[in-house]
């Protein structure tokens, strides 16, 4: 089970040492990064990552605007992320507490206490294990394990399941549908495409293809979804970024 993450933070050097220590945990994976409280919304709305990183400087403002993300999330999502405000100062980390954030970890960070938070998180976050996906044609169901789809390729209003051993299964549900069902570890790379990420053998951005083993296929990758692209590489290869 792999989990996913945003950062909030206008601060490049503060952002790379997260990312640096949340190399550790390869069970986690960065999902994006904002710098702005309409990016952060956007985002965490989009992209729906399960735990969220905000710094909260010295300034009040500062303060405010981070915790302000929180009473926004709260007119779209009935349950918000689990938050962790990064501060160096305690009164404003039990100030965050009070507004609503899940936890704060105390500059400077270190990888001991990160990892209590991360185990808070998980222990309030159970893995509910679900490793199949049913097919149905009719009154045809086919019970397929999630970790043999290598990829899905949309087809008007139906959706093909493309299979490890080479077979091709179609439901008669859209694409969208199983974006919003599919664990963690897929990702839509295009509109007419959903990847298993733990089949990427290579990303090549330049020509913005994404390659695929158990399959001859390479597969375009489009500036709307680019994110999700960045967000692949984040999860297989944190270093490179």
């Amino acid at each position: 089970m792999q989990y996913s993450y945003l950062i909030i933070d206008d601060n490049e050097a503060h952002v790379k040492e997260i990312l640096s220590l949340m190399e550790g945990f390869p069970e986690y994976y960065c999902a994006g990064v904002a710098t702005t409280k309409e990016e952060a919304v956007n985002k965490i709305l989009e992209l729906e990552p399960q735990m969220v990183f905000t710094e909260i400087a010295s300034k009040k403002k500062s303060s405010q605007l981070s915790l302000s993300i929180i009473t926004e999330l709260h007119q779209f999502l009935d349950r918000l992320p689990y938050f962790v405000v990064v501060t160096s100062t305690p009164k404003h980390a039990f100030d965050a507490m009070k507004a609503g954030v899940s936890d704060y970890l105390l500059k400077p960070l270190i990888s001991f206490e990160l990892r209590k938070t991360l185990l808070k998180f998980q222990k309030t976050n159970p893995v509910i294990a679900n490793n199949t996906i049913c097919i149905r044609s009719y009154g045809d169901y086919q019970f397929i394990s999630l970790h043999d789809i290598v990829y899905l390729k949309a087809d008007n209003n139906t959706t093909d399941f493309y299979l490890q051993n080479g077979r091709k299964l179609t439901a008669y549900k859209t694409l969208k549908h199983y974006e919003a069902n599919l664990p963690l570890f897929f990702f839509r790379i295009h509109n007419s495409y959903i990847v298993n990420s733990n089949y990427i053998s290579r990303i090549n951005t330049g020509k913005s293809l994404c390659y695929l083993s158990h399959s001859d296929i390479s597969i375009s990758f489009s500036k709307t979804f680019k994110e999700n692209v960045d967000a692949i590489i984040r999860k297989i290869a944190p270093e490179y970024l």
